[in-house]
């Protein structure tokens, strides 16, 4: 126990979770919870068949790069064609666990840190980042550092969660965190450390940043965080 922690357990503070350990069975347990035949699993499922709406199999972007792959459920969704599509993603146990499966020609698997990219300035035709930006601590930066990898005219792809809108906390109710809850794990203190950026934050930053953006909003498709799910967004940068 830390100096800090032995302080604060004299007045009635619970102690400190070991987090790493939170987050390695919440991540053993993503798939079950969000993506198996339930309401969640379908809503994250249509969050990946938006963003991909518009990119065909008559398009194609020769350099991809996706940050914060997982468990790689978004590549399900790619129709477009690619030379190189690098998953990436900074939790090692994914990428294991991903290299266990089959992959489509052109894919690879690479561990990086998202924020901090080890490429050349315009090296990708796209960057894919599917609920990522809300764990992001200044996601200004990240968005500097991914528009700085890719080329002049290439396009940032975004998913974002509508958390805290009002739709997504009566949503989380009815399905994520029940089933994390009955396999041990503590939602609402996880999510509360995980989602540190909400919907009204980052869509701000994107406004001001990405002007030449197209959005998409799920499932009433107006704009609005409180009524809808999901945010996608396509800027070409």
């Amino acid at each position: 126990m830390s100096e800090i922690e032995a302080g604060t357990a004299r007045r009635g503070f619970v102690p400190l979770p070991d987090f790493g350990a939170m987050t390695a069975a919440w991540a053993g347990n993503y798939d079950q919870s969000n993506y198996d035949a339930n309401m969640a699993g379908s809503v994250l499922m249509r969050s990946h068949a938006l963003l991909e709406r518009d990119f065909g199999p008559n398009r194609r972007f020769g350099q991809v790069l996706e940050v914060g792959a997982g468990t790689m459920v978004h590549l399900q969704s790619i129709r477009h064609g690619f030379d190189r599509y690098i998953a990436s993603d900074m939790n090692a146990d994914l990428i294991a666990a991903a290299q266990t499966r089959p992959l489509r020609e052109g894919v690879e698997l690479q561990r990086l840190e998202g924020g901090a990219l080890p490429f050349a300035d315009g090296t990708f035709d796209r960057l894919i980042a599917t609920h990522v930006l809300e764990h992001i601590p200044e996601p200004h930066l990240a968005l500097a550092e991914w528009v700085r990898v890719l080329k002049p005219g290439g396009t940032l792809s975004l998913i974002l969660p509508c958390d805290p809108g009002l739709a997504w906390r009566l949503g989380r109710h009815f399905g994520p965190r029940r089933r994390a809850q009955a396999a041990g794990l503590d939602y609402d203190y996880y999510m509360a450390r995980e989602h540190v950026n909400s919907i009204y934050n980052l869509r701000q930053l994107l406004r001001y940043h990405l002007p030449n953006r197209k959005e998409a909003w799920w499932p009433l498709g107006f704009a609005s965080p409180d009524f809808n799910l999901i945010y996608c967004m396509n800027a070409v940068v």
